[in-house]
């Protein structure tokens, strides 16, 4: 049937013909029947920066804002790229439309909107079921992106006739579909309404913004840092409605006025007037990989009227802003006692590493290949970190904290890079010399203050994931943060890292994110004994690596002893083990799956068969490749849904955690693979926000599951399981499996939860 008449009929169906037509007669509403299309269906590819052709369909502002030729990420643009925040940057079409977006609702003429065309291609080349897709199908981050404009559909169908909306995936039900293209057919009408806070909502916000706003030097100092450090937050209230969230946003107009935004670059770039701060909704649909939660309630105001408003500090200048300030918050802010900056950062650890591990610029490579696949990070007690205890040294340091990323000049990136670097090197330097005159580390010098104290973060090649407590295997590295760590790295990769910036922006940050992790390793080197420290740093600089410390790295100190007794054949294992079994009411998640040390190695409050399908899966755990070859066939990120026949089921995320001989090098990573000591972690809960396949299996066939995950030799062998038991893109109930994820976090960690991001889900 030609396509004009398919929306001829459909017309007929949904409004009736002309005559019969009443005003009573019920249209499309965008509340009720789009958007909850678009968020099953749509948003797993279409949100955040990575939305390809930036449509985001998460809110009927992405929706009418439609699509642009211009991707976010760019890592060779030589000039920054004008910022396209939706919400931010423009607002409604007619400003998008100057900024170079076109629609992707409205019709052309004769022709149908270019979401109706994109929609029937898809239909028109449904999926066999659960079969791998067609070899000329690219996803993931390979695939070059058409944006096809209206004028250009036809050109994209004939050389992409398989590549309709949604992409390679089982597509919409019969009812979504008729339901889009009856709601495009009638112009596409948008009765979406603003988010508004409930009475206790409305009242709390008003609390905290006449808080922040609180007159006085010493109050909008501090309002200025808690802003810097709670911007990226989603915000929720005590007594507050299930999912509602705020931000904090700067707003030309006080409290009580509608807010008028102050749409900067950068939450620490000049206001250029004056300004108050204000939380403001968030709109649209939560999807999980920018969903960073924050709480605020009574509890926490007074926990920070304890830490900044006690004591007879002062503020004698407020601080402008401008590149130096944004380069230097040590400077910055230095009016403010350092125990307080850090011990909020401290109360809060899981927030701010997850800001800048996990964050929400959605593609994280350029940070994410300098750090291992798995480590466990810890934190510097404040009666132990010389920069809070010690005003001298506090006062040496601070000028050598400055970091790069401020200019963007790409012929200036190696003269920038090299000031900044010999700057950090004096400081490490100063702390290795100022440390070494100090009571040695001991158990004592590790924060022990809440469940955030430990920390463990996945590396997925381009993201990350950060999880409370010490999960997976003993990891090659350990990180040791202090305060001027910890702020630095906020600074670097969170506040001051533009997504937009140009090659040499990027550059930098990531060039100085290598030193962070490498400040991060030496101090933790500290707690190990002396004569050992050189044998760590070779086995983390291999092939190449020693080049890289003698050029870049300050000298550590391998004299100084530390103040811990550790067996001395393998000092870090010891360590670990003290801190495990020392730490044990802290640490948020015990692992016997991957740790097992004994005859039992599953949860011991996990249901009978739950129990048994991990004492199976501890099998895979753990264990080197050169023992696992299925390890070379696993994505980064696996999810395995194990269900008990019962009407309950369990998440695992099975990681594979890849090898390097070092990540000290810009370039080259796979060079530097180790696939022969890639393993596995398989822990409950889902600890990614892009899963890259997904298993199910029922409880009583794990063990069978992991036979024969055990005795794969060839790719012909996995795939015999991913037959049986995979969920690929084409599997018929695929968007049931995918969306139970979100499910199960709402039923596990409801305030965490939002949808998913299938972008990266292979054809397996």
């Amino acid at each position: 049937m030609p396509y004009r008449s398919i929306l001829c009929a459909l017309l007929l169906l949904f409004c009736g013909s002309p005559q019969a037509q009443t005003p009573a007669t019920p249209v499309i509403s965008y509340t009720r029947d789009v958007q909850p299309i678009f968020t099953e269906r749509c948003i797993a590819c279409h949100a955040c920066y990575d939305s390809a052709c930036q449509l985001n369909l998460g809110s009927s502002e992405g929706a009418a804002r439609g699509a642009s030729k211009v991707p976010v990420y760019d890592g060779y643009r030589s000039r920054a790229q004008a910022p396209t925040r939706l919400f931010i940057d423009g607002f409604g079409p007619e400003q998008w439309r100057h900024k170079g977006f076109y629609s992707v609702l409205d019709a052309q003429g004769s022709q149908a909107a270019l979401m109706a065309r994109m929609l029937e291609l898809g239909r028109q080349a449904p999926l066999a079921p659960n079969a791998k897709l067609p070899d000329g199908i690219v996803l993931g981050l390979e695939r070059q992106n058409m944006c096809p404009m209206p004028g250009e559909f036809n050109a994209y169908a004939g050389a992409h006739p398989r590549e309709g909306m949604p992409l390679a995936v089982t597509g919409l039900t019969d009812g979504q579909y008729h339901t889009l293209q009856a709601w495009l057919a009638q112009g596409a009408p948008v009765d979406q309404q603003a988010v508004q806070p409930n009475p206790s909502e409305a009242r709390q916000i008003t609390e905290w913004e006449a808080f922040l706003n609180a007159p006085g030097a010493r109050e909008s100092l501090v309002g200025r840092w808690l802003f810097e450090h709670l911007y990226l937050a989603h915000i929720f209230f005590d007594r507050g409605q299930s999912g509602h969230f705020f931000q904090w946003v700067r707003s030309r107009t006080p409290s009580g006025q509608p807010i008028d935004l102050i749409a900067s670059r950068r939450p620490d770039d000049d206001p250029g007037t004056t300004f108050y701060y204000r939380l403001w909704p968030v709109e649209g649909a939560i999807v999980y990989k920018t969903h960073i939660t924050y709480p605020f309630d009574a509890a926490k105001m007074a926990r920070i009227k304890q830490l900044f408003y006690t004591g007879d500090w002062q503020v004698t200048r407020l601080p402008g802003y401008g590149p130096q300030h944004r380069a230097n918050p040590f400077e910055t802010f230095a009016q403010i006692p350092a125990g307080a900056r850090y011990q909020f950062m401290l109360d809060n650890a899981d927030y701010f590493v997850d800001t800048f591990i996990r964050g929400p610029v959605c593609r994280g490579q350029i940070a994410t290949d300098v750090i291992r696949d798995n480590f466990w990070v810890m934190f510097q007690a404040p009666e132990h970190d010389l920069y809070v205890t010690d005003s001298q040294y506090r006062a040496k340091a601070t000028p050598l904290l400055a970091m790069p990323g401020q200019n963007d000049d790409v012929g200036s990136v190696l003269a920038l890079w090299l000031r900044y670097r010999d700057k950090r090197n004096a400081y490490e330097a100063l702390r290795r010399d100022t440390y070494g005159d100090a009571p040695p580390p001991s158990w004592s010098s590790l924060w022990a203050g809440n469940n955030n104290a430990l920390l463990s973060i996945f590396r997925h090649f381009d993201s990350a994931t950060v999880t409370k407590g010490l999960v997976g295997e003993i990891p090659q590295t350990l990180w040791l943060f202090d305060y001027p760590l910890l702020e630095r790295t906020y600074y670097q990769l969170a506040v001051n890292f533009d997504v937009f910036g140009n090659v040499a922006h990027q550059a930098q940050t990531r060039l100085y994110f290598d030193l962070i992790r490498n400040g991060a390793e030496v101090n933790f080197l500290r707690l190990m004994p002396a004569d050992s420290r050189e044998d760590y740093l070779d086995d983390w600089y291999q092939n190449g690596g020693k080049l890289k410390m003698w050029l870049d790295y300050q000298k550590i100190d391998d004299s100084k002893p530390t103040g811990l007794v550790l067996i001395k054949k393998d000092p870090k294992a010891d360590f670990a083990r003290q801190l495990l079994a020392r730490y044990a009411t802290l640490n948020a998640n015990p692992d016997p799956i991957n740790r097992c040390t004994g005859a039992y190695c599953s949860r011991p409050g996990a249901a009978p068969l739950i129990q048994e399908a991990e004492q199976s899966l501890s099998r895979l755990a753990s264990r080197p490749a050169g023992g696992l070859q299925v390890i070379d066939r696993m994505p980064e990120a696996t999810m395995l849904r194990v269900d008990d026949g019962q009407g309950h089921r369990v998440i695992y995320s099975v990681l594979r955690n890849r090898a390097h001989s070092n990540v000290a090098f810009l370039l080259g990573e796979s060079s530097r693979y180790q696939p022969a000591l890639d393993t596995l972690t398989v822990f409950p809960g889902v600890m990614t926000s892009y899963p890259n396949f997904m298993f199910n299996v029922p409880a009583s066939e794990v063990p069978s599951f992991v036979d024969q995950m055990m005795a794969v030799k060839d790719a012909a062998g996995f795939e015999k399981i991913v037959d049986h038991w995979g969920i690929r893109r084409s599997h018929p109930q695929f968007w049931f499996y995918f969306h139970d994820l979100t499910t199960y976090l709402q039923e596990t960690n409801p305030v965490n939860a939002g949808v998913l991001d299938m972008n990266r889900y292979e054809n397996l």
